[in-house]
């Protein structure tokens, strides 16, 4: 029986006296050191992602009691909501008020207290505080946090996670090089599990198969966060920027703070969060939310939208639409005096790169095209924790005995094109250049050097 071109290649490695394949050793080892360093950390990122998929219907379970109303004929005005929660909290700020897109559903009024930030729920229908919930206990933060922090937080554990996620891509794209058919295709142990095998072979094919079916899925959520990560996040945003493919770029004719977006105003979209905020000119007499609201119904600002209270004598009335579909976004500056708009950025303002990272990020959420958008995020983020599961199996079954099992260095010299490759990978993913570094350093100087830890990598 003709065997697939992928087991024939794995037969060639398990032979020690044959020369392996220069480019194939090359990316098996970038893909086994991959695999190998981040396992644990992909399950982790898989099964907080996951959770967060499913982040609103969560919600409404455990926070039940609060978040759910009786819905009346009319709503109070929103000013007499905020008087409710400042008899209940009279030493508190309140920062922003969120009005919800559903008509059974409580308003959320964010407050701070000795640095303290507790999000307060009233009934918008009978201006009764329903509950309350501690900022950084809520269900969202913990799981954001999980995800993008691993709850330990800091800039060293931020940097890991985002090297995670690049080795993610990396082990991917050379796992599909380790499973294309060099010779003739064959669909069993290709396309399809051979699970009559036994042993190592079995556990191959669930693991390449299963990888190669998802692969896009997965590429396609781990590239729609990256955004969000500092250092390569922050190289897309000003890319986005000096290219005006961002938020606009032209001059307001309104002078700007110091201040970016997202230091002074809740729930912004990805594609405002850096903008200057504007500056109000001060006048006597100060707008009220309820008028602010009348405002942003005025201007087709849809709901969810969060309306974050002015910072200073010259701040300004922020209001953002972030939660439902990247279509609807908005951010709109009103001045706190007269009601004036300072500046407004709606999605149509954006540049081609804001606009697809902004859908990218409703994908990565799963709110982009509903259900279906979710249950495929959590058929790729499952799928990724048994393929590292399957893969941890069929490293156990073949690596020698008190050794670590590493793949054969290539003994050809790199080609030019690979180190090009190698060196764009880096400039993309700036953590992950770091780490061919590092890894390049332990591999040619530091092992070679230690007995015990050659013996062992071997």
């Amino acid at each position: 029986m003709m065997q697939s071109a992928a087991h024939e290649f794995i037969q060639k490695h398990d032979d020690q006296g044959k020369k392996a394949n220069s480019l194939y050793q090359i990316f098996w080892r970038w893909h086994f050191y991959g695999g190998i360093i981040f396992a644990p950390f992909l399950i982790l990122l898989a099964i907080s992602g996951a959770l967060y998929l499913y982040q609103s219907e969560i919600e409404t379970m455990l926070y039940k009691d609060k978040l759910i109303v009786q819905q009346g004929e009319k709503t109070v005005p929103l000013s007499l909501q905020t008087e409710a929660v400042k008899k209940e909290f009279p030493n508190a700020e309140i920062g922003s008020v969120r009005l919800p897109k559903e008509g059974n559903r409580a308003t959320l009024v964010k407050i701070s207290e000795n640095d303290v930030i507790t999000q307060v729920y009233v009934d918008p229908y009978t201006a009764k505080v329903t509950g309350t919930i501690l900022d950084d206990k809520h269900f969202k933060n913990v799981i954001a946090k999980l995800h993008s922090e691993w709850i330990v937080g800091g800039t060293f554990v931020n940097r890991l996670v985002e090297l995670a996620a690049c080795w993610t891509v990396i082990i991917l794209v050379t796992g599909l090089y380790i499973w294309w058919p060099r010779n003739k295709l064959s669909l069993r142990g290709t396309l399809f599990p051979r699970l009559k095998k036994n042993g190592r072979i079995f556990w191959r094919d669930l693991h390449a198969v299963t990888a190669f079916w998802l692969s896009l899925m997965i590429l396609i959520l781990i590239i729609t966060g990256l955004p969000w990560s500092d250092v390569m996040g922050e190289q897309v945003n000003k890319l986005a920027t000096s290219a005006e493919a961002g938020y606009p770029t032209y001059a307001w004719t309104a002078p700007k703070a110091k201040n970016t977006t997202d230091e002074v105003a809740e729930d912004i979209p990805w594609a405002t969060e850096n903008n200057p905020v504007p500056v109000s000119e001060r006048a006597d007499s100060k707008l009220s939310l309820d008028q602010v609201m009348y405002l942003a119904h005025e201007n087709k600002i849809q709901k969810p939208y969060t309306i974050s209270n002015p910072v200073g004598e010259d701040g300004v009335y922020t209001v953002a639409s972030s939660r439902d579909k990247p279509e609807n976004e908005a951010t709109v500056y009103f001045n706190q005096y007269n009601g004036e708009i300072v500046e407004e950025i709606r999605f149509s303002d954006y540049g081609w790169m804001a606009k697809a990272i902004s859908i990218g990020i409703a994908i990565h959420e799963g709110h982009y095209f509903g259900l279906a958008n979710q249950l495929l995020g959590t058929v790729a983020a499952l799928g990724l924790i048994v393929i590292v599961i399957f893969s941890l199996i069929m490293w156990k079954k073949r690596k020698p005995r008190g050794k670590l099992g590493i793949p054969k260095k290539s003994d050809k010299k790199r080609k030019p094109w690979l180190l090009g490759l190698i060196l764009i990978t880096g400039v993309l993913m700036p953590l992950a250049g770091i780490s061919f570094i590092l890894v390049y350093l332990l591999d040619r100087f530091i092992i070679p050097k230690i007995k015990p830890l050659q013996v062992w990598l071997s």
